[in-house]
């Protein structure tokens, strides 16, 4: 029972310091590749760097613990990074203190809802995704994912467009105006040692050594080259008119929001008060209040796009300052510093007395020492209730990516997996993660494998890398700040490299039809309802449900002949002779309301179609399970086939329908000498019968049956 709690107690019998040996090795190989890859995922899902930190500290040791799988990488993934920003990008502006203060509730809802299901012994939902939807979605979000990255490797900067397609053509059309050559040139690097290193040996953790090389060059090449100035350097007119203009517009948008509330606050007491007037100029003044500060926020995307548009040439003074003049406007005589220089412009304010100027690239830059405080997520209701279905997707999608891995190594390892209590450990690693800063988080399939092939005994190994992680949060924080953010791009471009599955489509397609349309229609829906993914999963889903109703609505009702290998075969796909007096049918699935009628309506219209017929067999072994509707539609089926002058029987009934049979009296209606135990012996019997008036005619059933008769 102790163990059934606390499933790490297991480990521990016959552990030995071999063991201990292998874990401590596994553990901190995991966290070299761990600590760059949490960094790219975190601001993936638009958070800082840091926050990537943050969630590998608590989840891996939480969710090692009280999972089943030993060997399973908990922490920041690719897939539910993107999910997190798509969830949160209608709340709050990306980055900002809101963002975040979501992004760890919304881990919290998260582990909540995984906790609830393994408690509950309900992994089994995760069933509604399925394969064909998995895939297209998987697919799509890594080429959603991969694109996102390419604003950092060019070096340029937009703002998100509705649709995650137009946000990449605007990233096409601010590459060709500008590309800061040196960003993309050591993202492409970076790009280059991984794949590199992997190709010549995949022991080598090649993610940390592209890092240390290229935060070691940017280090020395001061690759970030920042100066912070006042309004009065930059010698140009026009740029000093839309610096004013985009703080006049962004500042309008405070008392704006504030009346929002005011209103959205005033409407719900006058519902709570049946004051339908007061409801009515409630919702008008917040209905003017949502155009007003939509319109100012488009005048502040405006002016932001149009100062990212503007390249300055430096040029150096006397005393040593630097005066700003566009790129085509220098005075003559005035010699260039050779940079390129850009007005750094945010979702905040500028600050007109210390506006910041890059003539470089971007790097991670100041990482805070130490860890995260512990505290409870802030609750907040209605924030609550929009991300819960956002919640439900990250946690089914997250646990099915750990769930998969998992099952992958227990299959090497000969491990025992218990798909509940991974819910378990999963949710409360993502509990426990919210308390200390992390947003959502799942199992790693990469880092997984890292963690099996440096033969990892058991759960330790990822209570050492969370080990790690502290380490490295309290006291080598520094050494991050060179590190470019084109290599975390090429770093996330690398891992998500891996889910691109093309030949997932083909076997679908293969497998069945419509399973390849829904995933490719999966892929597409997802891609074009892109940054809002819960789209394309939902029309995903519904798709597979639809299809599963439909088949279970009309079920194969297949009727069979003998075939030359003397197997029961269908007539129509082999083309089969059959009886002219005997219709063998065999009806394959549940017979319950939804398609009773469809049995009911083939064996009418075969009555009427099929003359000579004198007798109906049906071979039941394909009805696994009947309800009182299919009961009710085989009585009616009996009553009408036997006012027609024809005889029915079946065999192969099994016990669970026949227990139904036998309680609804169906066995009184139909006669029990008209149920036969096997497929055979049935058709021996009916041929009997049925052919008395001509025991010579030739019948395709019959055959090597004379053996069983005999």
């Amino acid at each position: 029972m102790l163990v059934k709690v606390f499933p790490f107690l297991a480990w521990f019998k016959n552990y030995d310091k071999a063991s201990l040996q292998l874990d401590a090795l596994s553990g901190l190989t995991v966290a070299l590749v761990l600590i760059p890859q949490s960094m790219a995922y975190a601001q993936l899902a638009g958070l800082p760097a840091y926050y990537g930190l943050y969630a590998s500290f608590l989840p891996p040791m939480v969710a090692a613990l009280f999972g089943s799988s030993r060997q399973l990488a908990t922490g920041p993934v690719a897939i539910v990074s993107l999910m997190t920003s798509a969830s949160l990008a209608p709340l709050a502006t990306i980055g900002s203190p809101g963002y975040i203060a979501y992004a760890i509730l919304l881990a919290l809802m998260v582990g909540i809802f995984q906790l609830s299901l393994g408690v509950l012994r309900l992994g089994l939902v995760v069933n509604f995704l399925s394969h064909p939807v998995v895939n297209g979605f998987t697919n799509a979000a890594a080429l959603i994912i991969a694109s996102s990255q390419l604003s950092k490797m060019f070096g340029v900067y937009v703002d998100n467009a509705p649709h995650h397609y137009e946000t990449i053509i605007h990233v096409v059309q601010a590459a060709i105006h500008y590309t800061h050559w040196p960003t993309l040139l050591i993202g492409a690097f970076a790009f280059g040692i991984m794949y590199g290193l992997k190709w010549l040996s995949p022991r080598i953790p090649n993610v940390l050594v592209a890092v240390i090389i290229t935060t070691a060059i940017s280090w020395a090449t001061g690759f970030q080259h920042d100066q912070y100035v006042g309004i009065d350097a930059i010698e140009s007119a026009e740029a000093r008119h839309l610096i004013e203009e985009f703080n006049r517009s962004f500042t309008a948008i405070s008392p704006l929001a504030e009346n929002r509330t005011q209103f959205g606050e005033a409407s719900n007491k006058a519902k709570q008060s049946h004051d339908e007037v007061g409801v009515l100029d409630a919702e008008h003044m917040l209905e003017v209040t949502n155009l007003n500060i939509n319109h100012m926020k488009e005048e502040v995307h405006q002016y932001r796009e149009q100062l990212r548009a503007i390249l300055f040439a430096g040029i150096v003074q006397d005393d040593g300052s630097i005066k700003f003049y566009e790129q085509d406007k220098v005075p003559a005589g005035l010699e260039s510093d050779g940079r390129t220089w850009r007005v750094k412009v945010g979702n905040e304010g500028l600050d007109t007395a210390k506006l910041r100027m890059m003539g470089g690239g971007a790097v991670v830059g100041t990482i805070p020492r130490g860890l995260p405080s512990l505290s409870v997520p802030k609750i907040n209701i209605g924030v609550m209730l929009h991300l819960l279905p956002y919640a439900a997707i990250i946690s089914l999608l997250g646990f099915m990516e750990a769930i998969a891995i998992a099952k992958a190594m227990a299959g090497k390892t000969g491990q025992r997996l218990d798909p509940n209590q991974e819910l378990i450990g999963q949710g409360l690693g993502n509990i426990l993660g919210s308390i200390g800063k992390s947003y959502p988080t799942s199992g790693s399939f990469s880092r997984s494998a890292v963690n099996l092939q440096a033969r990892a005994v058991s759960g330790l190994s990822s209570v050492f890398t969370s080990t790690a992680v502290v380490i490295v949060l309290l006291f080598f924080t520094p050494l991050l700040y060179h590190l470019p953010q084109a290599v975390l791009a090429a770093v996330i471009m690398m891992a998500v490299i891996g889910l691109l599955n093309v030949s997932g489509f083909i076997h679908a397609w293969k497998a069945k039809w419509y399973d390849g349309a829904i995933s490719i229609i999966s892929f597409v829906s997802t891609l074009v309802f892109a940054p809002h993914l819960d789209k394309g999963i939902m029309i995903g889903v519904v798709l597979s449900l639809g299809v599963f109703l439909y088949k279970s609505m009309r079920p194969r009702v297949v009727f069979l002949s003998r075939s030359e290998d003397e197997e029961l075969r269908c007539v129509t796909t082999n083309n089969l002779d059959e009886c002219p007096y005997v219709s063998l049918v065999r009806f394959d699935g549940p017979l319950f309301f939804a398609n009773a009628s469809y049995l009911e309506d083939t064996i009418t219209e075969m009555i009427q179609t099929k003359k000579g017929l004198n007798h109906i067999l049906i071979a039941a072994q394909g009805i696994n399970d009947i309800d009182s509707s299919g009961e009710e539609a085989l009585s009616l089926i009996v009553d009408r086939v036997r006012s027609n002058g024809i005889d029915i029987s079946m065999c192969g009934v099994n016990e669970a329908v026949m227990e139904v049979f036998e309680r609804t009296h169906f066995l009184e209606r139909i006669g029990k000498d008209h149920i036969f135990p096997t497929l055979e012996k049935g058709i021996v019997a009916v041929h009997r019968i049925a052919h008395e008036n001509n025991p010579e005619a030739n019948c395709p059933l019959l055959n090597d049956c004379k053996l069983v008769e005999a």
